[in-house]
């Protein structure tokens, strides 16, 4: 029987290189008929973001000095990818970037439900194809209930701190441990990748792993 891997995948819900990196993921193990595990982990990129959210152009020029036309620039490089991965991203003047810690308590919630893969999928499209604030309860709530999971459950979790401190205490740990930037593939605990990859580059990474011939971990 083949190996089944364990693969830890760090992210953030508004994080578009984390959908391009999921995705190619799930290609490149469908490549190499490789069975996996899924872990989802917290990562917050703006864990200081206000509850209103932020413009993204206006984001991203202040946190990474980017000019309107560079920003433009990459968004349309992320389009390009996403569109090759079968996912749509829809950019605007008026697309925001928002709060994501309530929805990494309600991802750590689905993963014990065993929902998980399918909720971070979806509050992917919510926020990236549909341009719906990921930070907004109801939104969350009805997210949750689009892929089976019990809606109203969901409004209880976020109406009051549940999973918030395992929430916590994962990207605490993360960090320790060098996690720095999203997404990062942690691979039965040993080799990591880093970055929104194309399918190739898992693909080779999870054939060596397979093989017994990676050497860097």
């Amino acid at each position: 029987m083949a190996e089944k891997l364990r693969i830890d995948f760090i992210s953030d819900v508004v994080c578009p290189w984390c959908v391009i990196g999921l995705r190619s993921l799930a290609i490149s193990l469908d490549r190499v008929g490789a069975d996996a595990e899924f872990h989802l982990q917290p990562f917050e990129l703006n864990p200081d973001m206000a509850p209103e959210g932020e413009n993204v152009t206006e984001h991203v020029a202040r946190k990474y000095g980017s000019s309107a036309e560079r920003s433009q620039g990459v968004r349309q490089a992320i389009k390009d990818h996403g569109a090759a991965l079968g996912f749509t991203f829809n950019y605007s003047p008026e697309s925001r970037i928002w709060n994501t810690f309530d929805a990494h308590r309600l991802l750590h919630w689905a993963e014990i439900e065993g929902k998980v893969l399918a909720l971070k999928e979806a509050l992917f499209a919510a926020n990236f194809s549909e341009g719906r604030n990921v930070s907004d309860h109801a939104v969350l709530s009805e997210v949750a209930q689009s892929v089976g999971l019990d809606g109203a459950r969901a409004l209880e979790i976020l109406s009051t701190d549940a999973f918030a401190r395992d929430v916590r205490e994962a990207e605490m740990a993360w960090r320790q441990n060098g996690i720095q930037a999203v997404p990062s593939v942690l691979i039965n605990q040993r080799w990591l990748i880093q970055g929104g990859q194309p399918p190739e580059v898992f693909e080779d990474a999870l054939r060596r792993i397979l093989n017994g011939t990676a050497t860097a971990a």
